[in-house]
């Protein structure tokens, strides 16, 4: 996978973060089987539960432009090493992408960690049927 324009779209998202409670900001990308970029960054909310992760925003962008799977996933913190996916959003990955799906967590010094979505979330929650 060309990770560059991913990279780029996560970096720029990062920047968009709303994290003035924490500080922690985090930008998300993802390519969509019919190939468009999506973009997210976490958006914090004083109640804390009102919160929304970036690879959350992402999906549901994408989700809400008609994908219907995902090939790949950025995420982009300022931690060493990068910092992962919390498990909704895990979750909300296995909705759309399987166990292989590639997520390369990458921070603002260009540390790169790839992983595969069951390297995470060994065995997601599903439904019968």
């Amino acid at each position: 996978m060309n990770w560059g324009p991913l990279i780029d779209a996560a970096v720029a998202a990062r920047n968009n973060a709303h994290a003035p409670y924490s500080g922690f900001k985090v930008g998300a990308a993802l390519k969509t089987q019919d190939g468009p970029i999506h973009q997210g960054c976490n958006v914090e909310n004083r109640s804390y539960g009102a919160t929304i992760c970036a690879e959350r925003i992402a999906v549901g962008s994408a989700i809400s432009s008609g994908a219907t799977g995902i090939e790949g996933v950025v995420v982009v913190t300022d931690t060493s090493p990068p910092s992962p996916p919390c498990g909704l959003c895990l979750q909300v990955l296995a909705e759309f992408g399987d166990a292989q799906l590639p997520i390369l967590l990458v921070n603002l010094e260009g540390e790169r960690l790839e992983f595969r979505l069951g390297d995470f979330l060994p065995h997601p929650f599903d439904l019968p049927g």
